[in-house]
C-alpha cells in the first residue's frame, strides 16, 4: 500500500473494505463498528506506526470509528465521509466517479484567469450543484479557472472553511465528495480548471482529532491559530505522507488542477528537505504522469522569491504566490486608508511597481512591521504572481464585510477593474464583483461548543472594538442571518450591468492582445506621477504595444504620454457611455507624433493600442521590470 494512502479503501468489487491509520506511538488499534453487534476488530501494525486491517463485508455506508489504546473511539483523521458531522462516526464512501470529461488536459497557468468564490455563498442553494450552474456564465465572462474556498469537512452547515477539521472529506452541507467531483467534471467540460484552497498550516478548533492518533502538532513552533504542524520533528514523516497525500487525493482522484495552499508563511519547517519542496515535486511529478499539469499556488506574506524559484536552484519550486502588495497600493490609491497594514502603502508610484517589479516590499523598510522585509522579484515571471484588487480576506476582514462596490464611487470601481486586468499577472477575481455586488461578504461559523461559541464573538468585538467604539458590535459570526446576508446580490442596476460589460471587454483583450498576457512583466514600463495620482504603463510583445492611462485624481487633467509615431486605437474607455461614463471622448483613434496629450476625467482610464508606427516606442523615461 502507497504512503499516500490512508483511511478506508473500498475494494472495486463494492464489498470489501481496507482500513489504514496512522498511530505511532499507541501499543494497539482497533476498528469499531458501532451499528454491528460485533466486537471491536483488532488491527494489525506495520512499518512506521500504520495500522492495517481488511474485512470483506464491508460496503459503503458502513460507519466506524478507531480505538487507540483502549482511549475513547474517535472518527477516521483521513475520513472521506462524516454523515453525522464532525463528532460523529466516519463512514465508508465510494470515491469512483465516471469522468466525462475525457479531453481535459488542463490550462497553462498564463491562462487563468481565476474566479474565488464560497460554495455556500455564490448561490441561494449553496451546493456544488448549484455551482455547476453559474459555470457557464463565468465561461462567458472570460474566467478560466476557479478557484473554490477549502471545502474539507467543518463544523456545522456555515464557514469559510479553514476551520476544517477532516482534510479527505468534502463538506457535507455543499454535496458531500460526490457533489464536488460533479462540479470539477462540469468545469472541465467546458474547459475551466479547477483550483482547490487547502489548509496544510492549522486545523479547526473543533473535531479536531489528530492528536488522539499521533505526534502531529509540536510545541517547538506556534502559529496564530496554535500548536504548529509537526512538519520537522520526530514521526514527522508520517505527518508529511498525510498532508502530502492530501494533495495526492484532491488532484488525483477529484482531478483538481491546482492547489492553493493557505498562509505557507505559517507553515513552520527546518528541515534539509522541507514538507513545501516536496509537496511541489510530487504535485508536480504526479502532473507528470496524468499529463497534464498541476499548479502549487501559496499564500505567502513573507514576499519571499525563493518559493517559486526551482527546486535545483534552492527555491520551493511551487507555481505562483499571492501577491498582496498589489492588492494593498491599489486599495490604498483608491480608498485612501491608511489604517493597519494600509499604513505602508498609498502612492502611485508603489503601484507602479507592483506591475514592472512585483513586490513593493522587496527588502525596503514597513512602518508597519517596524523592519525591512522581502527580496528582489524583478527577476520573476508575470505568471508568478496572483493578484487582486478583491478578495475573501481583504474584503471579509473588514468590521462588515464591505466590497469595493459598497465603498468607491462608480468611476473609482471601473479603474480598479482595468488596473487589476491589465497587469502582467494572473489576476483573480472575487464572486461578485463582476457584477459590483453589493451584498457584503462577512465572517460566519456554525460551532456547536458554547464555549467556543463565545470566544469567536468575544474574539471579534475585541478586534474590531475601535471601529465600534461609538456603539454596536459586529455582526455575530454565529448567526445564520450573517450567513444569509453574506449570499452574493449581484447590482442589476445600469451601473451594475456596465461593470460586468468592463469585466467581460477587459477579459477579451487580455485574450486577444498578446502584450496583455501576464508572461511579458520585464516589457512592462510605468511611469507614476505621486502628485498628479496619473500612472502610465505601456505594455508590449513582438506582437503588439498597449499604453494603459490612469487618472486617480478626482479632476480631469491632461495626461502627456511618450508614444511611438503612428496611430493608436482607443481599445476601452471608461468614461465612454458604455461603461455608463458621460461618453465625452469621442475619437475611436488618436495620432503620436513622439508625444500625446490626452484629456482624462477624474476616476478614469483609458487603453490604447498601436496601429501603424514609424519610429519603437518611446519607453526612456518609463521604469522597467
Amino acid at each position: 500500500m502507497s504512503a499516500w494512502e490512508h483511511g478506508a479503501l473500498l475494494a472495486a468489487d463494492g464489498k470489501s473494505t481496507r482500513f489504514r491509520v496512522w498511530a505511532p506511538l499507541s501499543n494497539t488499534a482497533s476498528l469499531v463498528l458501532p451499528d454491528r453487534d460485533v466486537e471491536n476488530v483488532p488491527m494489525v501494525r506495520q512499518s512506521s506506526g500504520y495500522y492495517e486491517l481488511t474485512l470483506a463485508d464491508c460496503p459503503a455506508g458502513t460507519r466506524y470509528l478507531f480505538e487507540i489504546d483502549g482511549t475513547t473511539p474517535r472518527p477516521d483523521p483521513a475520513s472521506r465521509w462524516q454523515p453525522d458531522g464532525v463528532h460523529g462516526p466516519s463512514a465508508v464512501l465510494n470515491t469512483h466517479f465516471d469522468w466525462t470529461a475525457s479531453e481535459w488536459t488542463g490550462r497553462p497557468l498564463e491562462e487563468y484567469v481565476i474566479y474565488e468564490f464560497h460554495v455556500g455563498t455564490l448561490t441561494a442553494d449553496g451546493t456544488f450543484d448549484a455551482a455547476i450552474a453559474e459555470l457557464p456564465r463565468l465561461k462567458e465572462l472570460g474566467i478560466t479557472a476557479v478557484e473554490v474556498m477549502p471545502i474539507a469537512e467543518f463544523p456545522g452547515d456555515r464557514n469559510w472553511g479553514y476551520d476544517g477539521v477532516f482534510m479527505y472529506a468534502a463538506q457535507q452541507s455543499y454535496g458531500g465528495l460526490s457533489g464536488f467531483q460533479r462540479f470539477v467534471d462540469a468545469a472541465h467540460k467546458l474547459q475551466l480548471a479547477v483550483v482547490l484552497d487547502v489548509v496544510y498550516n492549522h486545523l479547526g478548533p473543533e473535531g479536531n482529532y489528530l492528536s488522539c492518533f499521533g505526534p502531529y502538532f509540536t510545541e517547538k513552533y506556534h502559529t496564530p491559530w496554535g500548536s504548529s504542524l509537526n512538519f520537522d520533528g520526530a514521526h514527522s514523516d508520517g505527518v508529511r505522507d498525510f498532508f502530502v497525500g492530501n494533495a495526492i487525493f484532491w488532484t488525483e482522484h477529484c482531478q483538481v488542477d491546482a492547489l492553493r495552499l493557505d498562509a505557507v508563511h505559517a507553515i513552520i519547517d527546518e528541515s534539509a528537505y522541507p514538507f513545501l519542496r516536496r509537496l511541489s515535486d510530487e504535485c508536480h511529478a504526479l502532473g507528470r504522469h496524468l499529463r497534464k499539469p498541476i499548479y502549487v499556488i501559496g499564500e505567502n506574506e513573507r514576499n519571499d522569491p525563493l518559493f517559486v524559484t526551482a527546486t535545483e536552484m534552492g527555491g520551493v519550486g511551487a507555481d505562483s504566490q499571492w501577491n498582496d502588495d498589489f492588492h494593498h497600493a491599489l486599495h490604498t490609491v483608491l480608498t485612501g486608508e491608511s489604517h493597519g497594514y494600509y499604513k505602508d502603502y498609498g502612492k502611485v508610484s508603489q503601484l507602479a511597481k507592483a506591475y514592472t517589479d512585483g513586490f513593493i516590499f522587496d527588502g525596503c523598510y514597513s512602518t508597519n512591521r517596524a523592519c525591512h522585509y522581502g527580496a528582489d522579484s524583478r527577476h520573476l515571471d508575470g505568471i508568478r504572481f496572483v493578484i487582486c484588487s478583491q478578495n475573501h480576506d481583504q474584503v471579509g476582514n473588514r468590521p462588515i464585510g464591505e466590497r469595493l462596490s459598497m465603498i468607491l464611487e462608480f468611476p473609482q470601481l471601473k479603474l480598479a477593474a482595468v488596473a487589476l486586468l491589465t497587469a502582467p499577472a494572473v489576476p483573480l477575481i472575487f464572486m461578485g464583483e463582476e457584477t459590483a455586488a453589493k451584498s457584503p461578504f462577512l465572517y460566519f461559523v456554525s460551532h456547536s461548543d458554547p464555549s467556543l461559541i463565545d470566544g469567536v464573538r468575544e474574539g471579534r468585538k475585541k478586534e474590531f472594538r475601535e471601529f465600534f467604539a461609538t456603539g454596536g458590535d459586529p455582526p455575530d459570526p454565529q448567526a445564520e442571518k450573517t450567513f444569509l446576508q453574506s449570499k452574493v446580490k449581484p447590482d442589476t442596476s445600469k451601473q451594475g450591468k456596465a461593470i460586468t460589460d468592463l469585466y467581460t471587454t477587459l477579459l477579451r483583450l487580455r485574450k486577444e492582445i498578446s502584450a496583455l498576457r501576464p508572461g511579458n512583466k520585464r516589457r512592462t514600463f510605468a511611469e507614476a506621477n505621486d502628485h498628479r495620482r496619473t500612472l502610465v504603463i505601456s505594455r508590449h510583445d513582438d506582437e503588439s504595444t498597449v499604453l494603459c492611462l490612469f487618472n486617480f485624481a478626482e479632476a480631469e487633467q491632461i495626461v502627456t504620454v511618450p508614444a511611438a509615431e503612428g496611430e493608436w486605437s482607443v481599445l476601452l474607455d471608461t468614461d465612454s457611455k458604455k461603461y455608463e461614463g458621460s461618453g465625452n471622448r469621442a475619437a475611436s483613434a488618436m495620432k503620436s507624433s513622439g508625444e500625446m496629450r490626452i484629456p482624462m476625467p477624474g476616476g478614469s482610464a483609458v487603453l490604447l493600442q498601436l496601429c501603424h508606427t514609424t519610429a519603437l516606442t518611446n519607453t526612456k523615461t518609463m521604469k522597467s521590470g
